[in-house]
């Protein structure tokens, strides 16, 4: 007997999910290389907010085609709909092989590293928590997606309210520090002006990833039509308060110099606000960020794997739910195990990343072009959350996101090519799953 996904999430849920997914390693990791491209404060936390109103404008297209199309799949369905079912093989083999299991591997690394402020660890004895850490979040998604969400919900808060609280309580004692948002310095990089922009919008845009995710447990959801657009909206802007708030931070109390100079930018401004307990704080905050994340992840990405499977364009082994626990469970072990290869394989937080960005890109500007298709074929039609100003908003959007990928494609051509082989290898999958079907 085939058993249906339980419906039990709601908008705070889907927010959750939002935040979750999205506050992870980048407001950690990219502030300190990105002051490395730019030459002032203000510009840096303009571009922050562009790209975050470009973001917003993502989930416009995604609420809309999350209500036209309220399946488990996220732009698996999207695509598969829109342009045949070998496009949304491509996208469902990339998310297992490098875009969504790259970063439950690099985030444990990082999680890992922020456990060792508290107990000093061997590198073997790193290797086997990483491992564990990612084996312990499928547990949790294995036995429910009520429990996983649980911890998505404790850590999201957690996280958000950590940092929140950093700015706040920082913003009320930075009388006594010095206003160093003014500091200006040439860039460290020697790249040009353009390759220095597309380096740093490609960066902020990484940080953000993890919005469009929301629409791939749709079938899970109490009501999508309804819970998508509504997590989308207050998840995105949220998320858009925070990240503006800790830029802010960061520059204010250390200034241009010394954010370069860092590797833990936030552990360093809490340390300068609060002492040695703020790198204490800080640490908690990265290790709940990092797990949520790739709990997040977990509680998404699987259900791709299982929707292909369904559908029967992938390893039939993947269309099962667990008949006590109503979860995509095998789905959702491939996905732990696949993360552990790339952990063991690359051990290394910057390698494990490199390229996803670029990959993802691909994938949002033809999730962009299925809209166009799915409004003209009117798919989904009634009932559905339809955006404002289209088709000039997603007509931008695509423009930018193609920008984006033809500067990063020009000036590092080579991690392209690698980037688009790794997409690459499953063409020869596509072709005979598809053939059998």
């Amino acid at each position: 007997m085939q058993h249906e996904l339980k419906r039990s999430l709601g908008v705070f849920d889907g927010v959750m999910i939002l935040v979750g997914i999205t506050i992870g390693a980048g407001i950690y990791s990219t502030p300190q290389l990105i002051a490395g491209y730019q030459d002032s404060f203000l510009t840096i936390l303009t571009l922050w907010a562009v790209v975050g109103a470009f973001v917003y404008v993502g989930g416009l297209i995604y609420a809309e085609l999350g209500t036209r199309l309220p399946n488990t799949g996220g732009e698996y369905v999207y695509l598969s709909r829109a342009f045949g079912p070998f496009a949304g093989f491509i996208f469902g083999w990339s998310q297992l092989f490098i875009i969504r299991t790259s970063p439950a591997a690099g985030l444990a690394i990082i999680a890992v590293d922020y456990v060792g402020h508290f107990v000093e660890l061997t590198q073997t004895s790193q290797t086997l928590l990483a491992i564990a850490l990612i084996f312990a979040i499928g547990s949790l998604n294995y036995i429910g997606i009520k429990e996983a969400s649980v911890y998505q919900n404790i850590s999201s808060i957690v996280k958000v309210g950590g940092i929140v609280f950093l700015v706040v309580a920082g913003l009320a004692l930075v009388q006594g520090h010095e206003n160093l948002l003014h500091e200006s310095l040439p860039p460290s990089s020697d790249a040009g002006p353009f390759a220095r922009f597309g380096a740093t919008m490609l960066l902020i845009v990484f940080s953000y990833l993890g919005w469009d995710r929301v629409g791939y447990s749709a079938g899970e959801m109490k009501d999508p039509r309804k819970t998508i657009p509504l997590s989308m909206f207050f998840g995105i802007a949220l998320v858009m308060l925070v990240y503006l708030c800790a830029i802010f931070l960061y520059h204010y109390v250390l200034g241009m110099e010394a954010v370069r100079a860092t590797k833990t930018v936030a552990s360093d401004a809490a340390t300068a606000l609060f002492g040695p307990v703020g790198a204490a704080f800080i640490a908690v905050s990265v290790i709940f960020a990092t797990t949520g994340s790739i709990n997040g992840t977990m509680m998404t990405a699987p259900r791709v794997y299982y929707a292909m499977a369904k559908d029967g364009l992938f390893i039939p082994w993947l269309n099962y739910v667990h008949p006590r626990f109503r979860t995509p469970s095998r789905a959702i072990v491939a996905h732990c195990l696949w993360a552990v290869v790339i952990l063991l394989a690359r051990q290394n937080f910057e390698n494990i990343v490199a390229g996803m960005t670029f990959a993802v890109l691909i994938f949002y500007a033809f999730t962009t072009l299925a809209l166009f298709k799915l409004r003209k074929d009117r798919v989904g039609e009634e009932g559905s959350y339809k955006m404002p100003l289209y088709p000039l908003l997603p007509g931008i959007y695509f423009l930018g996101i193609l920008s984006l990928i033809l500067i990063r494609g020009y000036f590092e051509w080579e991690k392209s090519l690698i980037d688009l082989a790794f997409i690459a290898t499953g063409l020869p999958l596509a072709f005979y799953f598809l053939r059998k079907k």
